[in-house]
């Protein structure tokens, strides 16, 4: 059994603690830090993602690992009826409140305390569901997995964004300079929980990225899996379907 990749190490508790843990602490930094060490770059992302969600048109969507809720927000421009986000951070769906409140989405988006390994939903209940760079939180990736697989609709899509590590020379070798040395060491500098961009590139490394994971995706059920690498590969896309 692969030992999973912590915050604070094992004798600290469950990864999910840890995850919760860690993410609280660093809740009113996280949107500044996450847009700063991608330069703004996670925005397009985001925006890729819900292009390739806009041919299924989606009603009712679930936002897993929604954390201070910019993919939800984002998701608007489906024009759902519904977005449901999740995490398991209370600090951040603090902050997902405030920014839902203040861009007056109250009557579209919810978001709410829920373990994605044990969602609080029936079965076939969304059209689709989005995970921003949460997947590699998981405690139980395949548990978590067939949790997404179990709520989602028949013929429903899920996607999924995670940063990954490019494979061609020399952008491997300078994003692993800027995301192993370079982005920890910053962080340490401002963030409240040093240990946080210490676990970033870590938990990235361990992560079955690419075709690894649509293999562990289509073990679980779903299919059609697609990949793609954006940004010189350093974030993937994954599109999968029930």
């Amino acid at each position: 059994m692969v030992t999973p990749v912590t915050p604070y190490g094992q004798e600290k508790g469950s990864k999910k603690q840890q995850i919760a843990q860690m993410f609280n602490a660093i809740a009113t930094k996280y949107d500044f830090f996450n847009h700063f060490f991608t330069l703004g770059i996670d925005i397009y992302w985001r925006k890729v993602a819900i292009q390739h969600l806009q041919p299924f048109q989606p009603k009712n969507i679930l936002d897993v690992a929604t954390g201070t809720g910019d993919f939800a927000i984002a998701a608007v421009a489906l024009k759902p009826e519904r977005i449901i986000g999740v995490d398991i951070s209370e600090g951040m769906l603090s902050i997902s409140r405030k920014k839902i409140q203040k861009a007056n989405l109250q009557n579209v988006i919810e978001v709410q305390y829920a373990d994605s390994e044990n969602l609080p939903f029936a079965e076939n209940t969304f059209d689709a569901i989005t995970v921003g760079f949460g997947v590699r939180n998981f405690e139980n990736l395949e548990l978590g997995l067939s949790e997404l697989f179990r709520v989602l609709k028949k013929n429903g899509v899920l996607v999924i964004l995670e940063p990954s590590f490019p494979t061609r020379f020399p952008w491997k070798q300078l994003f692993q300079l800027y995301f192993q040395k370079i982005l920890p060491f910053i962080a340490s500098l401002f963030s409240p929980d040093k240990f946080a961009y210490q676990y970033l590139p870590n938990s990235v490394a361990a992560f079955p990225s690419g075709k690894d994971f649509l293999a562990i995706c289509k073990k679980i059920g779903f299919i059609n899996e697609q990949w793609k690498p954006l940004t010189l590969g350093t974030c993937a896309l994954y599109l999968l379907q029930k």
